[in-house]
């Protein structure tokens, strides 16, 4: 018996190597999640209008030594996907301003950015990344090679979510500001992957997915926004703001805080998440890592086809890799159906990819159970 496993909700009876969509909530974060509710539903009044205000602000201030940045930085939003779209609100862009990003980002993030463009006539650059790449200097001169005069915004993602690559964005970001392009930064799979320090990147925006890898509940994410951007940034829904029962410090948090009745409770449930991750994640986080790196070896023998990357350096607790164009078409649901093996496969520029998540429950006999079936199937 997986005892690490039997500490997460999960199916046990899966071979779960798809955290990266959802990721998975262990036990003692969601029983925490689940105290918060009950105290909200007992007496809800008195919390939404006292006890919820001082729970969010331990939680803003344990987030923000987290992840590298001040408590009066941060907003919690549910996903990356809405923090996003909040400041894609506030841009004032007009004809022809460029917004360049990589082809390797989220694809509902796409379509909210182009959106912006149908509306304002500013031009999406999705600029050609190879997965050839074998150095950060690669990676960066290949990106930069989008940058023009136009260029009005940067918005780049940390870890791809398709390609599960890390990106070396901090140089990226360096240049963007000594040419006053705002940086905006979907990290949705770093916080609990990676160590992050948001202020030693140097962005303007950094979003953030905490249901992911840190293992919170989920629809538990936040938007950081540096002080100098608050005098602009505004909310898509107003409330009460510094009108209603919030005491935040600045009228941008309450502005923020307060958008209508809802269940804060997976925000409250940070500090126990970030517990959850330093006593139990963070010690197996470099096996993790090495299984993952056997499965990106694994892959080419079992697939034959090319990776997507050199590998160390570029892949964390992640790898996608391309199926050959042979494949079963119901490959996923043949997988899961008759192998008990959950596991995303996805379209990416003409190639089907199937990406593999190991989260601290996996082990080797995972991968190897998916290296078999594929290789049965090919």
């Amino acid at each position: 018996m997986n005892q690490i496993k039997e500490n997460f909700l999960i199916d046990s009876e899966t071979i779960f190597l798809n955290h990266g969509s959802y990721g998975a909530c262990p036990r003692p974060v969601f029983e925490e999640y689940q105290k918060w509710q009950r105290m909200l539903e007992i007496q809800p009044v008195r919390f939404q209008t006292e006890t919820v205000y001082s729970a969010l602000k331990d939680s803003r201030v344990a987030l923000g030594e987290f992840v590298g940045c001040e408590e009066g930085e941060l907003l919690f939003f549910q996903n990356p996907t809405t923090a996003i779209s909040n400041v894609i609100y506030n841009l004032e862009l007009k004809s022809e301003d460029e917004i360049l990003m990589t082809d390797h980002e989220y694809g509902a993030l796409v379509r909210a950015w182009n959106a912006l463009g149908r509306r304002t006539g500013a031009n999406i650059i999705q600029q050609n990344i190879p997965t050839s790449l074998v150095t950060e200097e690669d990676f960066i001169n290949a990106f930069w090679k989008g940058v023009t005069e136009k260029t009005k915004v940067i918005f780049i993602s940390q870890i791809t979510s398709p390609t599960a690559l890390i990106f070396p964005i901090k140089k990226i970001i360096k240049r963007a500001k000594e040419k006053g392009i705002l940086t905006i930064v979907d990290g949705a799979h770093v916080p609990g992957q990676l160590d992050l320090k948001i202020n030693n990147l140097g962005c303007d925006f950094y979003t953030g997915a905490l249901h992911k890898w840190l293992c919170a509940p989920k629809g538990t994410s936040f938007l950081f926004v540096k002080k100098e951007h608050h005098s602009w940034m505004k909310p898509v829904i107003y409330s009460w703001g510094k009108n209603g029962d919030d005491p935040g410090p600045t009228e941008f948090l309450q502005d923020f805080q307060w958008q209508g009745t809802r269940d804060m409770s997976s925000f409250l449930t940070i500090p126990k998440a970030i517990e959850f991750y330093h006593e139990c994640i963070k010690p197996l986080q470099e096996k993790c890592r090495q299984i993952n790196l056997e499965a990106y070896s694994k892959f080419q023998v079992a697939l034959g086809t090319s990776p997507l990357s050199a590998g160390a350096g570029w892949i964390g607790q992640m790898v996608s890799h391309p199926l050959p164009i042979d494949i079963a078409e119901d490959l996923k649901k043949i997988l899961l159906d008759d192998y008990k093996i959950e596991i995303p496969i996805f379209e990416w520029k003409g190639l089907n990819l199937i990406r593999i998540s190991i989260q601290i429950y996996n082990t080797k006999k995972d991968v190897e159970s998916l290296m078999s079936a594929l290789a049965s199937l090919n």
